[in-house]
């Protein structure tokens, strides 16, 4: 009459207990797929963290090798040690990965790093293929661009929950490729000694014969001349004119303009210790390809006209031999001593290249290319203001100590120095052998192009 006392029909049961139980049974589902995703998101994260760190410490050590890449004997061991300057942390600043908490190189706890020693190349094809092929690899004469490779194992945090991460770490590699650029249009930084080309018709070294000595004078045009006609300064060698540019006059109207406020015979000093000085216009710290150049003080300033020539070269070209003088020496001379403002306190701020032989072969040349300058090749040597130099091209020269001296000369009366011309590499006849710190591939003007030339260090992979 009052049925079964006591007892519940499951089926019977209220929709709010049922969708409790579908919910904690979802709960008990999803737990495990949400913590696969915070791991996933966490240690995927610090993966590619990690993975960025060392393509950045790859990155530096690529980059710092290749400009140690100058075509000499001892090139490769250059290279070796500029590659490892990212990894010192004798100051504190070694490259690091995992949140900076282990050295690049070295074994922390779990983790251990190994950077393979740099390999070297002729081809840029060589560098950026199989890392195991040797068929490629160089000789500091001949090496062009570098290939590093490091490899990292990186720590699991969810991940290690699984059996394929039972080791806590994985491996990731990291690979960067660097080395010279294909010739530049504009170089910046370079020596303004205009040369004329012994040959136009040559695009590779414009008539120059490599590893050569050529005695560089200074163009006097005097009427009558007041300074018998330069002579070499060593048997057998070929004596080659120069004039001295002003990159600004033409883009500014005037002579050198420099936005440090240098009086100009300072400017000259430095521009022939270290070539032609940074600004922020491109114009005064660059010359372009096609370009056309007029001679320093073609309108206005220290001249240096041929035509001024008297017991001496013009003022402008020895103060800039008086620079030049600094990459042998750290004194000042007599020469040197009467115009340039403060040259006292200028020449403290250069130091003398660290080879200073007499060298017939250049690969033997073991210096920090404080003796190579990069100079423009022009159609013509022109003293007038009316007649530019056309820029061809830019080819570098080793300066050498004058004979029986130890460094060059400014007080020579027809601004004479020798230089061996350096040539382009063997391997690929393109490239000269010292990149340049910095210039353009791209921008030349007038329908001019470049066959061959320095290039600059770039990052190729």
């Amino acid at each position: 009459m009052w049925g079964h006392v006591g007892t519940r029909n499951p089926s019977r049961r209220s929709p709010v207990a049922r969708r409790g139980t579908t919910s904690i049974q979802l709960l008990v589902i999803l737990v495990p797929v949400v913590f696969a995703f915070m791991g996933f998101a966490v240690d995927l994260g610090r993966l590619y963290l990690i993975r960025g760190e060392l393509n950045q410490a790859a990155t530096a050590m690529a980059l710092s090798a290749a400009t140690r890449l100058i075509g000499t004997q001892d090139a490769l061991d250059r290279a070796n040690t500029a590659a490892n300057y990212p990894l010192d942390d004798s100051t504190g600043h070694g490259s690091r990965y995992n949140f900076g908490a282990a050295l690049i190189g070295q074994t922390t706890g779990l983790l251990s790093s190994e950077v393979s020693t740099p390999s070297y190349f002729t081809t840029l094809a060589g560098a950026t293929g199989d890392p195991t092929a040797l068929n490629d690899q160089a000789d500091g004469t001949t090496a062009r661009y570098v290939q590093v490779n490091i490899q990292a194992d990186a720590p699991l945090l969810f991940w290690s929950l699984l059996s394929a991460g039972q080791s806590r770490t994985t491996p990731i590699a990291a690979r960067a490729v660097a080395g010279l650029s294909s010739p530049v249009c504009t170089a910046c930084g370079i020596e303004p000694f205009a040369v004329a080309a012994l040959s136009t018709g040559d695009t590779t070294d414009f008539g120059f014969t490599a590893a050569t000595r050529y005695t560089f004078a200074y163009q006097c045009q005097a009427t009558p001349p007041n300074v018998p006609a330069a002579s070499a300064l060593a048997s057998g060698q070929q004596v080659i004119s120069y004039l001295l540019i002003d990159p600004t006059a033409l883009a500014t109207g005037g002579t050198y303009v420099d936005t440090g406020g240098l009086d100009e015979t300072q400017a000259l000093y430095r521009i022939g210790a270290q070539g032609l000085l940074p600004s922020t216009v491109q114009a005064q710290s660059c010359i372009r390809v096609g370009d056309p150049e007029v001679i320093w003080g073609a309108n206005g300033g220290l001249m240096a006209a041929g035509n001024s020539c008297n017991l001496r070269p013009p003022t402008p070209a020895q103060y800039m031999l008086c620079g030049l003088y600094t990459r042998f020496a750290s004194d000042l001379p007599t020469a040197c001593q009467g115009g340039i403002v403060d040259a006292d306190l200028l020449v403290a701020a250069y130091q003398p290249d660290t080879d200073l032989n007499d060298l017939d072969d250049y690969t033997a040349y073991t210096g920090n290319t404080r003796r190579v300058i990069t100079v423009p090749i022009v159609d013509a040597l022109s003293n007038s203001a009316s007649t530019p130099m056309n820029v061809l091209g830019y080819r570098q020269f080793l300066v050498e100590p004058n004979p029986g001296d130890v460094a060059t000369n400014p007080a020579d009366q027809n601004g004479r120095f020798v230089a061996l011309y350096l040539g382009t590499n063997p391997a690929d006849q393109l490239t000269t052998p010292v990149p340049l710190k910095q210039g353009r591939i791209d921008g030349c003007q007038n329908g001019y192009t470049v066959a061959a030339g320095p290039g600059k260090v770039v990052l190729h992979q």
